[in-house]
């Protein structure tokens, strides 16, 4: 009886055995006649901030001509990950995907940076950043509506230590700005000082706002609309000099002389 069993057991094992090396074969051919086949053509498609492009479908398409053209190229002579990897060496590529569809198609899948501020450096240079702080030139296609900053204290790609930390806070500062209406449309610039403070120049108003470094920003903007709100708006806006939001629950308003 048991020996009975047991040759049942062998004759499962290997039916299930011949069902999976069936199955192996037929993927391989497949893959195979997949890979004799050629391309059909491609499809891009970009993701990004939908009213400001600084990379089209023309841009993307002139990297993958100069990969040696794309329809009609037998499909086992495509080096996605290469082309993926040319892609990515555009500054203003995040990332890239390529592979193709069961027609035969690329489909080619771009991320675009999405610049956050504008910086204007000591020196008088200018370029865009993104939220992880990558440096992005300017553009002709778009110039993009962001917080401007000035005085940047670095010209390096790289930054580290006190740089490091005062990127990290302008990208706080201007994504607090972007998302907050009030603010975007009253701050018309920011100049970081020497000691990596900021003081912020507004449209309405003749007053400096002293903001302090980017430690607890969000508060600063709470108080900042609070003095607004109950003292300006019943003293007007150019009554003081300079309002100073740096100490911890307290604006420190000061008026013009006489």
């Amino acid at each position: 009886m048991k020996k009975k069993r047991s040759v049942r057991k062998l004759l499962l094992v290997g039916f299930w055995l011949c069902i999976a090396a069936g199955t192996m074969v037929l993927l391989v051919a497949a893959m195979n006649a997949q890979n004799n086949k050629t391309c059909k053509g491609y499809a891009i498609r970009l993701k990004g901030k939908p009213d400001q492009w600084f990379l089209d479908k023309k841009d993307v398409t002139a990297i993958l001509v100069g990969q040696g053209g794309v329809k009609g190229k037998p499909i086992k002579d495509f080096d996605l990950r290469g082309m993926e990897n040319q892609l990515k060496n555009n500054v203003w590529v995040k990332d890239a995907e390529l592979f193709f569809d069961n027609s035969r198609v690329l489909q080619v899948r771009i991320e675009e940076r999405v610049p956050i501020a504008r910086l204007f450096t000591v020196t008088g240079n200018s370029f865009y950043i993104d939220s992880s702080g990558e440096r992005l030139p300017l553009s002709d296609k778009f110039s993009a509506r962001l917080p401007v900053f000035t005085g940047f204290p670095s010209e390096k790609d790289k930054l580290k230590g006190a740089d490091s930390v005062l990127i990290r806070d302008i990208i706080n500062i201007s994504n607090y700005l972007l998302h907050d209406d009030f603010w975007m449309a009253q701050v018309s610039q920011i100049d970081v000082q020497p000691d990596r403070t900021f003081e912020f120049i507004p449209v309405v108003g003749n007053h400096i706002i002293q903001f302090g470094d980017g430690t607890d920003y969000e508060k600063k903007f709470r108080r900042l609309l609070l003095f607004y709100q109950q003292v300006l708006s019943r003293t007007g806006m150019d009554v003081y000099q300079k309002l100073n939001v740096r100490y911890a629950r307290q604006v420190i308003g000061v008026k013009k002389e006489g």
